[in-house]
């Protein structure tokens, strides 16, 4: 399983002060040496986080892959076309929200904006709710990947969360039988992650917030890998007991 590390957080931080630190390119540095598999980066069309410098500069120095989210209509699409990252992932995206509060409903917006990437060789994910009929849409429009949004599952707790859970795996099932990469990611920890890095259809991970968080206290390289450490532990127990 991949893990990716999104660092729109520290740039969260830096542009609180409007300064030049935090650095989020220099937090990707750190974030490979303790063994991300990728960054991902949300380029907001109110640049609110993370800049355009700061994807140009991750396009130089990343050495693993870039995953850049964004919105299907946004001056950033065409940035995507000319920056070429590894993946574009497409999100929704409204300006009063804090952070993404859910899936992208697939449209002839976001078939025309995938066209676009697909036209620019770059790979597509769609960021969408683990529903089947979103799932099949995502399919039929060409996806290569979809991004199934963890966020009820992450919110909940006790009963409601297993059933969230557990529609995160048939959504999984579905995708892999349609030949979408399944990933997954929004409000993943330390704590709940397990659950949804054993599901066997699911081949990455983004996660961002938790990470960059515990970074405060340890540093981003150490949260990096203590966080591998977690999915690659939860793996190789589900591992044993299927054995």
């Amino acid at each position: 399983m991949r893990l990716y590390i999104n660092v729109d957080h520290v740039a969260t931080v830096r542009e609180a002060r409007k300064t030049d630190e935090p650095d989020p390119v220099r937090a990707s540095v750190l974030a490979e040496m303790g063994g991300a598999d990728g960054i991902t980066v949300h380029l907001r069309e109110d640049r609110r986080h993370i800049q355009d410098r700061d994807v140009e500069l991750l396009m130089r120095t990343v050495r693993t892959g870039v995953n850049l989210e964004l919105a299907v209509v946004s001056d950033v699409l065409e940035l995507a076309v000319a920056w070429k990252p590894m993946q574009a992932t497409l999100v929704p995206e409204r300006r009063e929200e804090i952070t993404t509060e859910g899936g992208l409903a697939v449209s002839a917006a976001v078939e025309k904006a995938m066209a676009r990437l697909r036209d620019a060789h770059i790979r597509t994910s769609l960021f969408i709710d683990p529903e089947p009929e979103t799932v099949r849409a995502s399919a039929e429009l060409g996806a290569d990947a979809v991004e199934l949004h963890t966020g009820e599952y992450a919110n909940t707790r006790g009963t409601e969360r297993a059933e969230h859970l557990d529609r995160l795996r048939r959504a999984s099932a579905l995708g892999a039988s349609l030949g979408l990469a399944v990933h997954a990611g929004h409000g993943l920890t330390y704590h709940n992650v397990s659950p949804v890095a054993v599901i066997p259809e699911i081949e990455e991970l983004n996660i961002g917030h938790s990470v960059v968080s515990h970074a405060l206290f340890v540093g981003m390289e150490r949260a990096v890998r203590e966080m591998a450490e977690v999915i690659r532990r939860a793996r190789s127990e589900e591992a044993c007991r299927s054995d």
